[in-house]
């Protein structure tokens, strides 16, 4: 195996309680690598990302190595994987400003007052506004978490996981809940970011194939615990795979700036 990959699926395979979630997935992320990790309910994505990050096993068979090993100090792993989710908005506490949100991503913790015995250091700040800047939210520093619209808060969850500098960030369904304006916001940035290539390696989970931005080159989709489809995305996003998406229903795509958008849905 290169050097390169970050993380590799090895005919990984997943039960509960006799029911097959997961079957021979075989998936290798580069470094550098942006994907696209598409299905419906049911496919197995959530779990598939749950053996990315080491919180489940491939008890069913496989292996996942990171960076060429199989790595058992899941602390450390999980301070190399950035996770990205409208879900983590109930965690971060709301009087917090967000400057602080982000340097606790350097520490792999949701608030600074949990951390325990760790204290950022000025440098981390430093860092953080480096982020924020970059990602045109900077002069939301000081402002507490609870006040930041739903857009905002993406943002700012997304520099805290650039804090870690990690190896593999995963953004899932980062757009949940968001309206178009901010949404479109939060995906420019986001293309910005992975086109800059100062970014990691990232995974982009989404039910809707026009958030999949052009630099998201690669694409993964999971039918019923297994691999329909991986590679290149462009050569994916094609008629029967987007109408699989939507339930059997015919689709038509339109492409637009390296976008695609479904019609007659």
């Amino acid at each position: 195996m290169s050097a390169d990959a970050v993380l590799e699926l090895r005919n990984v395979s997943y039960e509960v309680q006799g029911k097959q979630i997961l079957e021979g997935i075989n998936w290798r992320v580069n470094a550098g690598d942006h994907w696209a990790l598409v299905g419906r309910n049911g496919a197995g994505k959530t779990t598939l990302l749950n053996i990315a990050c080491g919180y489940v096993w491939p008890h069913a068979g496989g292996r996942v190595l990171r960076c060429g090993r199989e790595l058992t100090d899941l602390r450390q792993l999980r301070r190399s994987i950035g996770w990205v989710t409208s879900t983590l908005d109930t965690l971060i506490p709301g009087s917090e400003p967000a400057v602080d949100t982000v340097v606790s991503g350097r520490y792999a913790g949701l608030g600074l007052k949990r951390l325990g015995g760790e204290r950022p250091l000025a440098d981390d700040y430093d860092d953080a506004q480096t982020h924020m800047l970059r990602l045109g939210i900077d002069q939301l520093a000081s402002q507490p978490f609870r006040v930041l619209s739903q857009g905002e808060r993406q943002k700012v969850l997304l520099a805290r996981a650039c804090m870690a500098q990690p190896l593999l960030m995963i953004l899932d369904e980062p757009c949940a809940g968001l309206d178009p304006a901010s949404r479109e916001s939060f995906l420019a940035s986001l293309q910005q970011l992975a086109a800059s290539g100062a970014g990691p390696a990232m995974v982009l989970v989404t039910h809707h194939v026009e958030e999949i931005m052009p630099a998201f080159s690669r694409l993964l989709w999971l039918d019923h615990g297994r691999v329909a489809g991986a590679g290149c995305a462009a050569e994916l996003l094609r008629g029967p795979m987007v109408s699989q998406l939507y339930g059997g229903t015919s689709v038509e795509l339109v492409w637009r700036n390296g976008r695609c958008w479904p019609v007659g849905v």
